[in-house]
């Protein structure tokens, strides 16, 4: 086996629906290499296929982060291990009746989905705890051993525990863990008080049920992955990315396998986030356009908008935080279509890989975004360096047929329609997560990056008047980085419901130090040494006789609350317009937020060249810009040929192997130390 100084390649893998994308970095070289082959029915064949194709030597690498979607897909497909669930008797029907909304308030024939585990596997035994803590009815022990004996015979893998109150007393759930384990020890079992100890039974039943459903599927899937690394040569950590864009071990993954059903969407925010930071912006808006869909994410101040209630299906929440990503049906792929009432309309429906747009020539006959980029020339003949072409014919076809003749349009007014129509609803998205949670867009720099984000970037930023778009070196593999650019990272919570003129700060920092204690011993189970171990405080507060709370940052040691309160009324303000310092504010609950700092992956670096000149185009081609009547002779440049310093205006068409670039006329284009594309939104003459 190699030694430590030998092992200084850096993996990361992320899974999709269409592809699996590889990132390899060399930590000598500064050489960044990227692949992308199609997923796999079984995820793990993906992986090892990425890996292979990328010509990695196991052996040689120090550090391999993964994101996945399998999480994600069991409960979008519901493939889940047969499951049941435990609670107080009187409680069965909480998860059904959930809170009572709809995801579409005025279709009264949509039915929310069904819960995860069916109501004749839904058992009560006799039990109840107060919100105090306080046993008002002892825990039935005759009940439990019945249910376990029931639960033996139905076969489930996997069982939720999920008693009322088990937030301010765990000890009637911890028991019948025990009483589970002692009949049904291969099976896994998820209490509430384990996984969630919060308040609203809904919202933690949910966690729980969620977190119980995938852990046979997703620790099962991480340990085959190790396993399968390992006979390869692979004998370091295997990181697992999860939806609070941090990264676990496979031991934290047993227990918490919930934390990974956003895992695959956090990785492209958590690149934005990077990819900002080393361009110095502390604002930026994460764009990730891919086949099929956009996933949006907003960085303020250095930090990834967070959210701690999310879900996958409408009406079953996953109370853990997550970043906060907005996903719309705007891709390459999504389809160009005409209503009913004659408006021109784009996606959600995509033509996927299979038979994917009209320009692939695999019998795709609907028109799609990728179509509309072939006919007004911004993509040229090839796609991923000559492995895919792309012909100009169905796809002028595909337009003309389903869009431009019912129109009554011209073929490149229809294709420009098209892409307008697919812009406008990405910036829609964009003011969704900005402008309505109190940021202005205007002082943001936008991140492109996906397959096809940077052929967009430039049109959405004029539109949102965003004075900057950055896309970095490998867009189209770009998530996959960020699954290198995480901590190891736990987030723990406690109940703490008092006013704060009330509350005892030293009452307060007890709390806080039973729940560091708890984080540092999760962190030295997973081998982080001491001085790599950083915990945050933060409190979720609210004016008093509110439902939602907001998270705000606490010194340790706490000795007061003034300055934390300040900030609550001024973050208030700013997402609300409103703030009332005369009102009341209550504690809902501690949060702690256990890091273990990971190997820092350093990106390549070049030095700038002021004397850069523009070298020679490798061909020109006619591109329709928008707002023009003519299509302009544009230039087209392989992107390795622009060293960084360099300078020019556009029009150009930028080219490479995982994306294009598309430059408007009169934007200036900057290379930077990082090897991104700077395109400055300010005309120039």
């Amino acid at each position: 086996m190699n030694s430590e100084r030998d092992r200084r390649t850096v993996v990361a893998v992320d899974v999709g629906g269409t592809f699996t994308d590889v990132c390899v970095l060399d930590q000598d070289s500064g050489e960044l290499q990227v692949a992308k082959v199609p997923s796999t029915a079984n995820p793990i064949d993906g992986v090892l296929a990425g890996v292979g194709h990328a010509g990695v030597d196991l052996e040689r690498v120090a550090l391999f982060c993964h994101g996945t979607t399998v999480a994600t897909n069991a409960l979008i497909t519901r493939r889940l291990p047969k499951a049941a669930m435990v609670t107080t008797k009187g409680f069965r029907d909480v998860i059904e009746i959930r809170r009572g909304t709809r995801d579409d308030l005025w279709d009264a024939y949509k039915d929310n989905a069904e819960p995860y585990v069916r109501r004749r596997d839904r058992f009560e035994v006799g039990e109840r705890i107060d919100c105090e803590g306080n046993v008002v009815e002892p825990f039935d022990e005759a009940g439990a051993r019945d249910v376990a004996r029931i639960l033996a015979r139905r076969g489930v893998e996997a069982i939720a525990v999920c008693f009322i109150n088990a937030y301010a007393n765990p000890e009637h759930e911890e028991r019948m863990a025990e009483i589970l384990r002692e009949v049904l020890p291969d099976v896994a079992i998820s209490t509430s008080s384990g996984v969630l100890p919060e308040l609203f039974e809904h919202e933690r039943f949910s966690t729980t049920v969620a977190n119980a459903v995938l852990s046979p599927l997703v620790s099962g899937y991480v340990n085959q992955l190790g396993e399968r690394l390992e006979e390869d040569g692979y004998d370091g950590d295997l990181l697992i990315l999860h939806s609070g864009g941090g990264v676990m071990t496979p031991e934290a993954v047993q227990k918490l396998s919930v934390r990974l059903a956003a895992s695959g969407i956090a990785a492209g925010a958590v690149a934005c986030q990077h990819t900002a930071s080393l361009c110095g912006y502390p604002n930026a808006i994460g764009l990730d356009m891919g086949g099929t869909s956009t996933d949006i994410s907003l960085v303020h101040d250095g930090q990834l908008r967070t959210t701690n209630e999310w879900f996958v299906e409408y009406g079953y929440p996953i109370c853990f935080p997550s970043i906060e990503v907005l996903t719309i049906g705007a891709g390459g792929g999504s389809l160009g279509t005409i209503d009913a009432a004659g408006s021109l309309r784009n996606g959600p429906q995509s033509a996927g890989s299979i038979p994917g747009p009209a320009a692939y020539g695999q019998g795709g006959v609907e028109p799609t975004n990728t179509d509309a980029n072939v006919v007004l020339g911004r993509l040229g003949s090839e796609l991923a360096g000559g492995e895919m072409t792309l012909d100009p014919v169905p796809a002028e076809e595909a337009i003309r047929t389903r869009i431009a003749e019912p129109l009554g349009l011209e073929v490149h007014e229809a294709a420009s329609a098209m892409l307008q129509v697919a812009n406008a609803n990405m910036a829609d998205a964009v003011r969704l997560i900005s402008l309505q949670r109190g940021y202005d867009p205007r002082e943001f720099a936008l991140v492109v990056f996906g397959g096809a984000g940077a052929l967009h970037g430039a049109a959405l930023a004029k539109e949102l008047s965003i004075p900057t778009v950055v896309v970095p070196p490998r867009p189209g593999a770009w998530s996959a980085l960020g699954c290198l650019m995480v901590d190891i990272r736990h987030d723990l919570s406690t109940m703490f419901l008092s006013a704060a003129g009330d509350a005892d700060p030293a009452e307060i920092e007890r709390a806080f130090l039973e729940l560091e204690a708890e984080g540092r011993a999760m962190l030295e189970t997973e081998n982080v040494p001491p001085e790599k171990i950083r915990l945050e405080r933060s409190i979720a507060m609210r004016y008093l006789g509110q439902w939602r709370s907001m998270d705000v940052p606490v010194p340790a040691p706490l000795t007061d609350l003034d300055a934390s309160l300040e900030q609550f009324h001024r973050e208030h303000e700013r997402e609300f317009s409103y703030r009332r310092d005369d009102a009341p504010v209550e504690l809902y609950r501690l949060q702690l937020t256990a890091i273990g700092e990971t190997q820092r992956v350093a990106l390549p670096r070049e030095e700038e060249r002021p004397d850069a000149a523009l070298p020679d185009p490798l061909l020109e081609r006619d591109v329709w810009f928008d707002g023009d009547e003519q299509p302009r002779r544009t230039p087209v440049f392989h992107r390795d040929s622009l060293p960084a310093g360099l300078q020019f205006v556009g029009p150009a068409v930028i080219d490479q192997l995982d994306s294009t670039t598309l430059v408007p006329p009169g934007v200036l284009v900057e290379i930077d130390e990082w090897r991104n594309i700077r395109m400055h939104i300010t005309e120039v003459s």
